[in-house]
Formats: C-alpha cells, structure tokens, sequence
C-alpha cells in the first residue's frame, strides 16, 4: 500500500503531511510520558520485525499479493503512541532507503499506515478484548483489529487517490479497498499467530504487567527479525501488492514518477548479483538501521526522562 510519487496531488501531499506530523508528534509526546524508559528499546524490536515482515509478500488472488502493516500487531503489543513511532520509523526508512514509497506522499503513507493503521487497530482491539475474556479473546480481538486496520488504511489511500484527480472515488473506493479486504485477512492471521506466540513465551508482554523489557527478548527478537529479511524475505511472493496491481488494472501506473535514487532500490544491494542474496543482504541492513535508528530514539526518551527527575530531585 506504499503511494508512490505521482500517485497524489500537491494538496493531497500536504495535507495528509500534515496529519502525519500531527499524529506523529502526538505519539511521541505520550511515549515520552507515559512508555516506562526499561520498556523502550522495544520499539526497536517493534521496528526490525515490522520491517521484516513487510518484505515478506503473501499471495491473494488474481496475481496480486498482499503484506503485514503491523500497526494493529504492535498497537497491542506496545499501545497506540508505541505503534505509531514504530510505524513511522519503517516507513522513513523504506522510503529513503530502499525507495519503497514515494517522498512526497510519505505523508500519505505515514499517515495511512503508520498513524490511522495503529489508531484504529488499538482501539478496535480494546474493545474486542473487552468482550472476550483470556488469551482467546486478546488473540481474537488482534486478528479482527488487524483487518479493520487494513481496511482503514485503504480507504484512506482511495480517498487520497481520488481527492488527487488519478482515479475516481466511485472506481477508487471498491478496487483499492476491495482487495484490501482480503488482504486483511492475511494481516489478521499473521498478527495472531504472532501475538499468540507471544503470549505462550511472554504473557507479561501482552497482559501490561510488565515494567521492562523481560530479558533476552530484545535479543532474541532481533536475531528471529534478521532471520525471517535472511532466510525468508527472499522466497516472497513476486506479485504486485494490492495498489499495484489495481493502478495496472485501472490505467493509472504510468502516473507514478521515477522514485529519488536510493541505496538500495527495490530492496536489493546494488552489485550483487545473485538477486536472493541481494534481497536478504538489503533486508539484514534494513532491518538493524530501523531497529538502530528506534533504539537510538528510545536513548534520547530515557535520557529525558532521567534529566527531568534530577531536575526534580
């Protein structure tokens, strides 16, 4: 669901920018308050599975394949404001360096996955939760948020679309989010299992009883993150994902402008030339850069943090 450039118009751009910022500066200021400081290097686990696991293509239909957003998995793992700075440090990367989603819609893009995805997964999963007591519950309600998430990023991307003049509404509305449909379905099954086998090894991480981060988890996390970009990033699904196959069915792919050089564009190494290596080489190194780059993040918030209370003390 990455918008390329060329896909949205200049007021469409900025005005999803400006939500995205808005949103993003929101949940930075409630991770900083309210994220215990132990707990924040998760969200570089959060990051480098995330991005992991958007490399990672899974069949639909029709020749066209889908991926895992993850907002709605690490809105319940993590909260809302956790989600949302997790999201957005995947996306920046993916845009900058592997030319995943255009410059001037990563505001859209932010905004559509990162900021709506986590908002509207978290809150459909508090209120699931709510009505279905236990692990079973807590597993039903991240499958279910994690389709209504989807949902709502396409919707927001088809309005976009359509508020940019490159497709009507009336054709946007039922081919965008008509495949996202099942799309969904993968990211609700995914986002279960994974929260499932969470709870089996860490209940502590899903109930919100924990302080910190339990140790081992960061490390074990990351190592099985960099496992799945090494060993099996490279066998995904070739198929064009939902919004690529529907801007070929409906004439609007010549829209999308050459994306801005990048390191390593398209997720490959340049130089290599055994395709799956590059593949998993490009996905090792985006994976530790996202995981670096939260971690770093989570730094500043702790040392803030520690800053504040001698200024108290």
């Amino acid at each position: 669901m990455h918008i390329p450039d060329g896909f949205v118009d200049v007021k469409t751009a900025v005005t999803a920018s400006a939500l995205a910022v808005a949103g993003l500066g929101y949940a930075l200021h409630q991770v900083r308050r309210e994220l215990p400081p132990r707990k924040v290097p998760l969200l570089g686990l959060g990051a480098a599975f995330v991005f992991a696991a958007q490399m990672v293509n899974f069949p639909v239909v029709g020749g066209t394949s889908g991926h895992l957003i993850g907002g709605a998995l690490i809105a319940a793992l993590l909260g809302v404001p956790a989600a949302v700075v997790v999201m957005a440090t995947v996306l920046i990367a993916q845009c900058f360096l592997f030319a995943d989603g255009g410059v001037t819609a990563l505001g859209a893009n932010v905004f559509n996955m990162a900021v709506l995805a986590p908002v509207v997964g978290g809150t459909v999963y508090r209120g699931v939760r709510r009505l279905i007591p236990g692990v079973r519950g807590q597993v039903a309600a991240v499958a279910f948020a994690g389709w209504c998430s989807t949902v709502a990023a396409s919707l927001a991307c088809a309005g976009q679309l359509a508020w940019s003049g490159t497709v009507a509404w009336s054709v946007a509305l039922p081919a965008v989010t008509g495949i996202h449909l099942l799309i969904g379905l993968g990211e609700g099954a995914i986002s279960a299992l994974v929260f499932y086998a969470v709870a089996r090894s860490r209940p502590e991480l899903t109930t919100g009883v924990a302080a910190t981060a339990p140790r081992g988890i960061v490390g074990y996390g990351l190592l099985a993150s960099l496992g799945v970009a090494l060993f099996v990033a490279p066998f995904a699904c070739p198929w064009p994902d939902g919004l690529e196959a529907v801007a070929a069915q409906l004439g609007f792919e010549h829209a999308a402008r050459e994306p801005m050089a990048s390191p390593m564009p398209d997720y490959l190494i340049p130089g290599v030339v055994n395709e799956g290596v590059a593949t998993a080489l490009a996905g090792l190194v985006g994976a530790l850069v996202v995981f670096g780059a939260a971690v770093l993040f989570s730094r500043l918030l702790v040392r803030r943090e520690l800053d504040a209370t001698k200024s108290v003390g």
